[in-house]
């Protein structure tokens, strides 16, 4: 009996439950080593324990899912686990400002992570915090439905002295291998950890690290004012010094000489190893109005007020040079207008009014006055617009690629600015008129809310990835490796090549203490580049087999490097030699990693660090196999803010949209390193869309048997083959967007022509179609695929039934109706031009048989020749007059550039059939269509007098391009 729609309605939570229920009972995602299968080892940078998993997070985790349940249907034996990430100072940031009473990190907790008021007073302890996310997490990850093995799971930090053992092992690795060295190193640094700040334990400036500063020195009286700057070969060009009357300055002996800079640059001077003695602090006012004398020029320049001079960057001391920075031209042309602030300062306006720029510098593009012209270019009206910024790099990066010294630069006049600024730095250094000092370019907070600074270490250990033939294994390990998409390589090569050596440490947080300095902790990003070989081992601690004073160097260096004798090894360890031996030949079986999925931001740390870490440890054939990235998540079109209210978590989409929904939404918004957007009004429409399958298929179930096995049956077969090759290409490549998309729509696209086109469908046919829909369909919506299964009749689970395989597919049928969908496109656009709705008649001209027979020259010929092409027609045209066979020699002259590809091969596969043949055939289907009669025919059954006459200035019929004639 028919069912409603009501009756066909999908409740896709309690569906997706019930899947997830019978996956677990049956241990579907469970992995043992088994030797008669190939394996496949999928990992996944496990996520910060700090918040919920965000939909960002769920993307990237989603597109390996897609791979593990794929290659696992393909046969192999996936390994997919899981794990959660609380070293650093990110959970214990949270922690540290709650008990600071940070008002703005509790109301981000209550409203946007929905933690009650009193689990936030228990988050004051980071143990607590940990576990309450990582406890959350896990049940919306099991919601989601991962194919992953959860015995595995496990959190890092001492709070799990078994995966401590682990790191400790690795780092006395890393030691013995002489990867780790100790010196001065110049770090990000925390002033109230104490500590060294990696990428992944601050709040703001990830990827941000020391660069060098050029220090100007500007004599004022027995002092010098100095300035910090990225372009001292500027200094030609200078009109005055800025400071930030409001801060606060300091004078003081640096290295023995007299310095005044801002107070914030003192703390920054001494913690880069120099000799710092304040002498007095005091208001920037007190140095407006005074006049310092320029390096080289000798010019005497006025020190005037710009409250745009951050005190906390560089020196808190900037030098004015008009002509070439946007913000100093627009800071003096507002200085000049500000007569209120003139008086301020007892500044004469004359005299302000009269300082010109100097330029110094010549550009192709930009002339020799450029922040003039960029800044009227991009309508800046005064120094706080954001524009600014935009000016700025514009003019620089000309200026230092293109740009040349102007005559008035001394014996620096005439260079490019590239030579003239090594050569200013190397004579600024000799005659004492300049140094150097490290700063951060852009603000680094850590996760305590703490400004960061550059302080130079002097007894550090460091990961020492500044080494050559590291670099080189590593540079080598990616030359074995596939990378997803192939553009990223470059980056890879790029980090690999730029690291220097690296401050593994810390003495706050949570981690992993130092084997050797037990006061310090492995930082973040250091703890986390080859745990994926600890899922190996993991399993057994958490069943209590293993304890983690079993896991001694020894024990790892057999399991893991296969070094020593199991007995020998069984009486350091205390681990049974038969456990031993199955340890060791299941981290053989599964190691190395296959495949790892992460965003396109880890390559620049985790990524490389990952890379390096395996060539230190691990010998070749254990390196890692292939590594794929993809873009950032935005939220309706906005980067991800959690402060700003604009966040997902995976807990809330799964309660709206449901786990199918929410993976094809993110699934279909991005390909490769493109940035997806989610959108919830997709989210929407992708719920009903997979309701709408479920009915459709559950409709497509109750067609009866129509025995029929003609030429649509045959169409739908191949259409079929041809959608699993490219499903199957696609997911082979890690084109996940193309692969969701033709195993939604493609094949429903397809049963729906089929139906379309039919009138008895046929039911075996029909289910064929369907049941390899499904297995195509289950990797990206599973839990929607299973129920559709199970109401097939089987018994089995769909996660056990093998990939459809890849067959070779007959094109015949497929150019066929891709020649009758055209035709039907073309005929309602026609109809679409000529503002009417529907037809009473139409007729269907083909083209002359002359014409196919020159036509079937042209395609079968290797390449189109203009001059083979006018020979051909000219050779079977005898019927035309010289200048009807012209006219239509010129038509189809032009038609050339579009006879290529699928048009190609479609127009050829028309002329093997014969055209008129197959219009006839689908002449029932073709007045179904458009309810109305349809006439089908050729040019040669119709006078020439006939067909000007009903035509009229229609082109002549050429094959595959028929006269169609509506009325």
């Amino acid at each position: 009996m028919t069912k409603t729609l009501e009756e066909l309605k999908y409740d896709f939570l309690s569906v997706e439950r019930k899947w997830q229920k019978r996956y677990e009972e049956e241990k579907v995602f469970e992995a043992e080593p088994d030797p008669s299968r190939r394996k496949f080892f999928v990992t996944f940078p496990f996520p910060y324990m700090s918040g919920p998993v965000h939909l960002g997070t769920a993307y990237t985790l989603t597109r390996l899912d897609i791979i593990a349940r794929y290659k696992r249907k393909r046969g192999f034996n996936v390994l997919f686990p899981f794990a959660f990430h609380w070293t650093g100072t990110t959970i214990a940031g949270i922690s540290d400002r709650i008990r600071r009473g940070d008002q703005k990190t509790i109301e981000i907790l209550e409203k946007m992570d929905g933690v009650p008021r009193e689990e936030i007073e228990r988050f004051k302890d980071p143990v607590y915090l940990a576990r309450y996310y990582t406890e959350k997490n896990r049940a919306a990850l099991k919601d989601y439905g991962l194919a992953v093995d959860w015995r595995r799971e496990f959190h890092t930090t001492s709070l799990n002295p078994g995966f401590s053992t682990f790191v400790k092992w690795q780092y006395l690795k890393l030691l013995k291998n002489g990867y780790i060295t100790k010196g001065v190193h110049p770090v990000v640094w925390c002033p109230r950890d104490k500590s060294p700040t990696g990428d992944h334990d601050r709040l703001s400036g990830e990827g941000v690290f020391p660069e060098k500063f050029y220090l100007v020195k500007f004599r004022l009286g027995d002092s010098h004012m100095v300035a910090a700057t990225f372009r001292p070969e500027t200094v030609f060009g200078v009109t005055n010094v800025w400071v930030n009357p409001e801060a606060t300055y300091a004078e003081a002996h640096v290295d023995g000489e007299k310095w005044i800079v801002s107070l914030e640059t003192l703390e920054k001077l001494a913690d880069q190893l120099r000799n710092v003695s304040k002498i007095r602090e005091f208001k920037g006012r007190e140095l407006v109005g005074k006049r310092v004398v320029t390096v080289f020029t000798g010019v005497s320049v006025p020190v005037l007020p710009a409250l745009f001079v951050d005190p906390s960057i560089g020196t808190g001391v900037v030098y004015s040079v008009p002509a070439h920075a946007p913000y100093d031209y627009m800071g003096l042309e507002d200085l000049k207008r500000d007569e209120n602030l003139l008086r301020e300062y007892g500044l004469d306006p004359d005299e302000i009014r009269s300082i010109k720029p100097i330029p110094m510098i010549t550009t192709e593009k930009y002339g020799s006055n450029p922040s003039e012209k960029v800044v009227k270019e991009l309508g800046i009206r005064d120094q706080s617009d954001p524009k600014l910024e935009e000016a700025t790099s514009l003019v620089y990066k000309e200026e230092f690629h293109k740009g040349v010294t102007l005559n008035n630069c001394g014996r620096f006049s005439s260079l490019p600015v590239q030579k003239a600024k090594e050569l200013v730095i190397e004579e600024m250094k000799k005659n004492g008129a300049g140094d150097e000092m490290l700063e951060l370019p852009s603000p680094v907070v850590c996760r305590c809310g703490t400004r960061c600074r550059v302080k130079i270490l002097s007894d550090q250990y460091l990961l020492a990835y500044s080494s050559p033939e590291w670099k080189a294994k590593a540079l080598k390990a990616l030359d074995m490796m596939k990378i997803y998409p192939k553009e990223a390589r470059e980056n890879f090569i790029y980090f690999i090549n730029w690291y220097v050596d690296w401050a593994f440490t810390r003495t706050s947080g949570l981690g992993t203490p130092v084997p050797w300095l037990p006061d310090q902790m492995i930082e973040t990003l250091s703890d986390s580049t080859v745990y994926m070989a600890y899922y190996i081992v993991s399993k057994y601690v958490n069943n209590d087999i293993l304890k983690p004073e079993n896991l001694t160097e020894e024990f790892y260096d057999y399991v893991m490097l296969g070094k020593g004798v199991p007995e020998d090894v069984e009486k350091k360890t205390g681990v049974p030699s038969e456990l031993l031996k199955r340890l060791r030949y299941e981290f053989d079986y599964w190691y190395p990693v296959d495949l790892r999925v992460s965003g396109k931001d880890l390559i620049a740390n985790h990524l490389t660090f990952y890379i390096f870490h395996h060539v230190a440890i691990f010998p070749e054939e254990k390196w890692p196999k292939q590594i794929a990235v993809n873009g950032f998540l935005r939220i309706e079109g906005q980067p991800m803010h959690k402060s700003k209210g604009i966040f997902v978590s995976l807990r809330d989409a799964i309660e709206k949209y449901g786990s199918d929904a929410t993976r094809i939404t993110l699934l279909l918004a991005a390909e490769g390193l493109e940035d997806p957007n989610w959108e919830s009004e997709k989210a929407s429409k992708n719920v009903e869309l997979l309701a709408s399958i479920y009915r459709q298929v559950l409709s497509l179930l109750e067609e009866k048997d129509s025995g029929e096995n003609g030429h649509m049956e045959e169409w739908l077969r191949n259409s079929v083959r041809k959608r699993v090759n490219r499903i199957t290409e696609a997911l082979e490549n890690m084109e996940i967007r193309e692969a969701t998309s033709e195993a939604l729509y493609g094949l429903r696209n397809d049963l729906r022509w089929y139906l379309r086109r039919v009138s008895k469908p046929d039911s075996k046919t029909l289910k064929e179609a369907v049941e390899t829909w499904l297995n195509l369909l289950y990797p990206f919506t599973p839990h929607l695929a299973e129920e559709l299964w199970s109401r097939l009749g089987k018994d089995t689970l769909l996660a056990n039934n093998p990939w459809p395989q890849a067959v070779e597919v007959d094109e015949k049928p497929l150019l066929v109706e891709k020649y009758l969908e055209n035709l039907i496109e073309d005929t309602y656009q026609i109809l679409k031009a000529m503002g009417k709705a529907s037809l009473t008649r139409l007729r269907i001209i083909t083209a002359a048989e002359w014409k196919n027979k020159a036509f079937k020259n042209i395609v079968e010929s290797a390449q189109i020749e203009p001059g083979k092409v006018r020979e051909t027609i000219a050779l079977h045209g005898t019927t035309l007059s010289r200048e009807e066979l012209g006219k239509f020699i010129g038509q189809i002259m032009k038609s050339i550039p579009n006879i290529t590809g699928e048009y190609r091969m479609v127009l050829k596969q028309v002329l093997d059939t014969g055209e008129r043949k197959i219009l006839e055939e689908a002449r029932n289907f073709l007045e179904k269509e458009f309810k109305c009669k349809v006439e089908v025919l050729s040019e040669d059954d119709v006078s020439k007098e006939e067909l000007e006459k009903t035509a009229g200035k229609k082109p002549p019929a050429q094959p595959g391009r028929p006269i169609l004639l509506i009325e």
